[in-house]
């Protein structure tokens, strides 16, 4: 099967942090569909699943990268975390061989220090943002181009949700839940 790495990408828009998706994560998956391996398709897959640690996704290289770093940043902030409830975080702490890392423990510390939950996950996403940069050096028109495509538009579609989200349903809700507690 012949692949269309360079005219799917060409044809993709722009991506930028904090911007709306120009499109959603389903909607590549349906452009790709047809024009990639299909090793390459059920990793694509698997960024839309939320199985980014899954044997299809370990296919292509960004991924891997990707899973690197992204179990640093959050072992990084379990220790955190633990430190400051005085608790071991070796019970929490992905052991998968993944090295730690002074970038990573400098981006947790800096995020754990946010006013809020969100501006923690804000800060995180931003450099989430930056390492999915850096990795995209040398990676123009190829199944790691097209991978880090769809973790950036999973970090935007993420954040739209939060944005559109029904914020006073979610507190109705909240409140509920921690009346029915009290009871």
């Amino acid at each position: 099967m012949p692949s269309y790495y360079e005219y799917i990408i060409s044809s993709l828009p722009a991506l930028s942090f904090g911007a709306k998706p120009p499109m959603s994560l389903e909607r590549l998956l349906s452009m790709c569909k047809d024009m990639i391996s299909e090793k390459d398709m059920n990793a694509l897959e698997a960024v839309q699943k939320g199985a980014l640690y899954s044997q299809a996704a370990s296919g292509i290289g960004a991924f891997k990268k990707w899973a690197t770093f992204d179990v640093m940043l959050k072992n990084e902030i379990v220790a955190i975390r633990a430190a400051r409830k005085k608790v071991d975080p070796a019970k929490f702490l992905h052991q998968d061989g993944h090295p730690a890392s002074y970038r990573a423990g400098h981006i947790a510390i800096n995020a754990y220090r946010a006013a809020s939950p969100i501006e923690t996950e804000k800060m995180m996403d931003a450099e989430r943002w930056r390492e999915l940069d850096d990795m995209s050096f040398g990676h123009y028109f190829d199944a790691d181009a097209l991978a880090i495509y769809a973790l950036k538009l999973a970090i935007l579609e993420k954040w739209e949700k939060i944005k559109t989200a029904d914020k006073t349903a979610l507190l109705e809700k909240t409140l509920v839940i921690h009346r029915v507690a009290d009871v």
